[in-house]
């Protein structure tokens, strides 16, 4: 008699595993509180409009994402997007552009826009990671000016909490230890010190769905729409960026469709739900990620502990001083840059340099991660194609019977076949001339127009052209477009 096979349990059913996961997900809440109340305020909207967005798309997101322990909810990408929209038009019109860009962003995962991330070089990834380092810093800087002095020895300490305490023991997440013993500190001591209560009030109830009161008219789609878009790409790229990182981190693969068809999901669940929509943070999942967390229980937990905190528990909430949370970001900043780029800048080769630093320049400069992105790449393409045109050679080879071979090496495309006419000795070489493609390959259109370039120049001159050795790819392309494109130089 057979046995039947064993079913295999969730990881996180395991209780090391779920202990993990619970703890992290509770610093994550605890650092999301601050953050998503600075967001809310940069688009121009109430506080709770960020609090309830970020727990709509952390606890959809751990349904619906492709990436375990990765952490969504609201951003500053996506602030900076919709705020010229709040102060013109008002929270109603932010509602209907977060639910449409959730739309726009679902219909992009059909055309399989994850498959584009295979095309982000290694160089643009370590600029996207550094450059997030440094905004990770520096937007700790607001809680380190023009406040009290004892504020500088409590991020000191809550550091050394965060850095010394995993030498001793790694079952609590550091981080968390060190908000619970600042925030005793501050409570027995008495000091005055900012803390998360001035940040904006917390809100009192529980989320509900609300329908956004605008005009279903063609002008209000009209106004919504490129707000939608920036929402779809940016918070698209950025995910899909994040979860490219969590994979390396983390040694593990991801389904990116999934996440940007499930970042999609819940973009229109937060905006039924009064929200102001997000992507994934990079700074609340490396704290996810370094407290040990791998599954998707995390990332449900820290939506419902930020519910709770900040519904149930407010009156302690608040009271956490902002030292503890700006040192695990401190923390997160250190841990997420790539010091390794640094030590080996001299060694590198110059374009692939150029690619990181311009990455990380545009990023700081638009405070846009996914402009440095799309930057990166358009520098690493030009760097790229600059570099390939310069590998094709043609060589001239007169033979016994009269003619003249011209073999020509490399990959032509637009790059390295727009000067390629100027490598033939039109005046000088015989009646019959042919030009051998046997190691080349025939990329673009730009290529197939240079070659009849190159045949219209000898026929002016009452010499005839063969062009031989066409593999089967450039043949079809030389078919389907030679003559039909000018060749006149």
């Amino acid at each position: 008699m057979s046995s039947l096979p064993s079913l295999s349990r969730p990881a996180w059913l395991s209780p090391r595993v779920a202990r993990t996961e619970v703890l992290a997900g509770l610093v994550v809440a605890l650092a999301l509180i601050p953050e998503a109340i600075s967001f809310s305020i940069l688009a121009g909207v109430d506080p709770r409009v960020g609090l309830f967005a970020s727990f709509t798309m952390a606890v959809v997101i751990a349904f619906t994402g492709g990436r375990p322990a990765m952490i969504s909810a609201a951003t500053g990408a996506v602030a900076l997007v919709v705020a010229p929209l709040v102060r013109e038009h008002g929270l109603d019109y932010l509602l209907v552009a977060v639910i449409l860009g959730g739309v726009f962003q679902i219909l992009l995962a059909m055309c399989g826009f994850a498959r584009l991330m295979r095309f982000i070089p290694h160089s643009v990834m370590v600029g996207f990671v550094n450059a997030l380092a440094i905004l990770i810093f520096t937007a700790q800087l607001p809680q380190l000016v023009d406040v009290p002095w004892l504020v500088y020895p409590m991020v000191a300490a809550g550091l050394a909490i965060i850095f010394l305490l995993p030498r001793v023991t790694r079952s609590v997440p550091a981080p968390l230890i060190a908000i619970v013993v600042l925030t005793l500190v501050v409570v027995a001591t008495g000091l005055d010190l900012p803390d998360v209560g001035g940040e904006g009030q917390l809100p009192d109830s529980l989320p509900f769905l609300v329908l956004p009161d605008v005009p279903f008219t063609v002008e209000t789609l009209r106004i919504v729409t490129p707000y939608a878009l920036g929402v779809a790409f940016v918070g698209l790229m950025e995910s899909l960026m994040t979860a490219k990182l969590v994979d390396d981190l983390t040694d593990t693969h991801s389904n990116k469709t999934r996440e940007s068809w499930g970042q999609g999901v819940a973009n229109i669940v937060t905006g039924f739900f009064g929200g102001m929509g997000g992507c994934a943070m990079i700074g609340q999942t490396m704290i996810n990620v370094k407290s040990g967390a791998r599954t998707r229980l995390s990332t449900f937990l820290a939506g419902v502990f930020l519910l709770i905190l900040v519904v149930v528990l407010g009156d302690v909430v608040s009271i956490i001083p902002m030292a503890a949370l700006v040192a695990v970001m401190i923390f997160v900043s250190i841990a997420t840059f790539d010091w390794h780029s640094l030590r080996t800048l001299s060694t590198m080769p110059k374009s692939e340099t150029t690619v990181m630093l311009s990455t990380v320049a545009v990023t700081l400069a638009t405070q846009n991660l996914a402009i440095g992105v799309g930057i990166g790449v358009l520098v690493a393409c030009v760097l790229f194609a600059q570099r390939i045109a310069h590998l094709v050679e043609v060589s001239r080879v007169e033979e016994p019977d009269g003619t003249v071979r011209y073999t020509v090496d490399g990959a032509l495309f637009f790059a390295s076949s727009n000067d390629l006419y100027t490598q033939f000795e039109y005046a000088h070489d015989p009646h019959e001339v042919v030009i051998d493609l046997s190691n080349a390959h025939v990329w673009d259109a730009s290529t197939v127009a240079a070659l009849d370039a190159i045949t219209h120049k000898y026929q002016t001159r009452g010499k005839s052209v063969e062009i031989i050795g066409l593999n089967e790819h450039s043949s079809d392309r030389y078919e389907r477009h030679t003559g039909q494109l000018s060749g006149g130089h």
